[in-house]
């Protein structure tokens, strides 16, 4: 056990709404006629898909695989026909489709063959590749991919928390499930434990769950764990936050623009931790989720449904009084209102809400801000709002960044409090979608940007090296034309020398013949005085032959 608890700045206390939906047991939700599954299960990354209309699938089939490092794998949530793929309606503010793919249930409801995954002889990123293609999220609500969060992080893991606090009013699935399947959440976090190699781990659970914490720590004595403490923290909303929680239970405050990996925590939701164990232990991919059904119904409780069923036929098994206006996919403080009942359930819902004008009645006109600061009072993240409202109606959204816009987790404290009844949540929502607008804009025009100069700095080569081969046949040219050019310069030979060099050709043509043929004749007998005659007469011919020789080569 921890010696003691911490707190967080802020935060309000709401009247909390649990008992009427927490008393009754997890009921598993009949098929629906056909399921909506969204390729874009969260607002980080879309998944690929690989199947085509008309295919039949399995339950448990992969239908989506993954695509990019923050993207996980979709797989069909029961057995049927891929109808069609097409853009539907998806659980945003917005109320804008996205890419989704339609399946009509056989009814039979086949599974894949399914294997357990053996975690312990595999290596730690062999581990969470497999949770991706599971599609292993978180089930807090952000749908963040829980591979990711299972990295080693920067400085290493050293304590894990699990986090069932569910500090929302209304909201009672985490709850129920700590209660009827306590063992699996923790098997499931010990399993986290194995792949991070953290040392401890913490289950942190709202006081107003005596029976959850009673399960847990029923569970943690059956198992044996020795590094798991079960505690019961102090209701407060939003005590369920990652950063409060990790407050409460460690005192470790996470600074602005840091994550909880730099300190050595990493938080799940107690759904997730059971996900993986599913995942671990059966081989069964992520395809349903426990979700709590409340507020203006007759019959409230909680259910196992199954990812991309449409709200309106998950409604009637909590039966809807008559005078119920409108639903909330959510709870009252951070919840999404529902433009349509044929959107389906994602991996990150958690309760559908019914509101009527006496449980939930219309807000009032919003009035001007009087700067009263009572926004700022309850901020858990210790902003200020006001100024955040300023700026993003305004539409200065420097501005809201400065002010640490992307610090607020939209988690309503401000709204709950201002007396003005500003919905300064939805102003917050409206700024950040901007920003991230503005910047998607801001990145396509820089890899446009940097195409064109890629393409002018190739147009620029190519033009030099045209330039620079241009130059060497031109340098080639010009040397032939000088060869022709001295050749044709070269002083032409006139009638006269031509005639003397073929006579002195001739003449010499005629010498070599007579000095091959001709052989001295009368020669024998001859005193010495004739012998000396005959060889000066052979010595002028030889110099007359030498003289000869340069006036031929020069001729020549």
């Amino acid at each position: 056990m921890i010696p003691k608890l911490f707190t967080f700045k802020g935060g309000v206390k709401p009247a909390s709404h649990k008992d009427e939906s927490a008393d009754t047991p997890i009921r598993v939700a009949p098929l629906p006629s056909r399921l909506i599954i969204p390729l874009r299960q969260s607002a980080r990354a879309v998944a690929r898909c690989v199947v085509e209309p008309g295919q039949a699938v399995l339950k448990g089939e992969v239908i989506a695989a993954a695509e990019g490092p923050m993207c996980t794998a979709v797989h069909a949530p029961t057995s049927g026909t891929v109808l069609a793929i097409e853009p539907q309606p998806v659980p945003h503010p917005s109320g804008l489709p996205a890419p989704s793919i339609i399946i009509e249930p056989d009814g039979k409801d086949r599974w894949i063959d399914l294997t357990p995954f053996d975690y312990r002889a595999a290596t730690a990123q062999q581990t969470r590749d497999y949770l991706r293609d599971c599609g292993i999220v978180g089930l807090g609500g952000a749908g963040f991919p829980s591979h990711v969060k299972l990295g080693p992080g920067e400085k290493g893991i050293d304590t894990l928390i699990i986090n069932g606090a569910e500090c929302e009013p209304w909201i009672t699935c985490d709850d129920r499930l700590m209660r009827e399947r306590a063992e699996m959440v923790l098997a499931g976090a010990a399993i986290m434990r194995h792949i991070t190699g953290a040392r401890r781990i913490l289950v942190g659970i709202e006081d107003n769950k005596p029976l959850a914490v009673e399960s847990m720590k029923a569970a943690v004595e059956k198992l044996g764990e020795r590094a798991i403490d079960v505690i019961a923290v102090p209701t407060r909303y939003p005590a369920g936050g990652e950063k409060q929680l990790i407050r409460v239970l460690t005192g470790i405050e996470i600074p602005y623009g840091k994550l909880s990996t730099h300190f050595g925590v990493q938080c799940f939701n107690v759904g997730s931790a059971h996900a993986v164990f599913r995942a671990v232990a059966h081989g069964e991919p992520l395809v349903s989720r426990i979700l709590t059904l409340s507020g203006n119904m007759a019959k409230p409780g909680n259910f196992e449904v199954l990812i991309g069923t449409p709200i309106r036929e998950l409604l009637p098994l909590a039966e809807p009084r008559a005078d119920t206006d409108r639903y909330l996919m959510g709870g009252p403080m951070m919840g999404v209102a529902l433009q349509s009942l044929d959107i389906p359930v994602v991996k990150g819902t958690n309760c559908i809400l019914a509101g009527s004008p006496t449980l939930f009645p219309p807000p009032p006109p919003e009035m001007p801000c009087i700067r009263c600061g009572e926004c700022a009072k309850v901020c858990p993240a210790e902003l200020q709002p006001f100024q955040l409202y300023w700026f993003s109606r305004a539409k200065i959204f420097g501005k809201t960044q400065e002010y640490s816009l992307f610090d607020c987790i939209e988690c309503g404290c401000c709204s709950y409090v201002c007396p003005s009844r500003i919905p300064l949540v939805d102003y917050f929502r409206f700024a950040k979608g901007e920003i991230w607008a503005r910047e998607k804009e801001k990145a396509a025009a820089d890899i446009a940007r940097q195409r064109y100069e890629l393409r002018l700095a190739r147009e620029e080569r190519e033009k030099e090296e045209k330039a620079a081969k241009l130059a060497a046949k031109t340098a080639a040219g010009r040397e032939k034309a000088a060869a022709t050019l001295a050749i044709a310069e070269r002083p032409a030979a006139t009638p006269e020398d031509e005639a003397k060099k073929s006579l002195i050709a001739a003449a010499l043509e005629r010498a070599k013949a007579q000095k091959e043929q001709a052989h001295p004749g009368n020669v024998s007998n001859l005193t010495p005085e004739q012998e000396a005659e005959v060889a000066a007469i052979e010595v002028r011919r030889t110099e007359i032959r030498e003289m000869a020789k340069p006036h031929l080569r020069q001729d020549d």
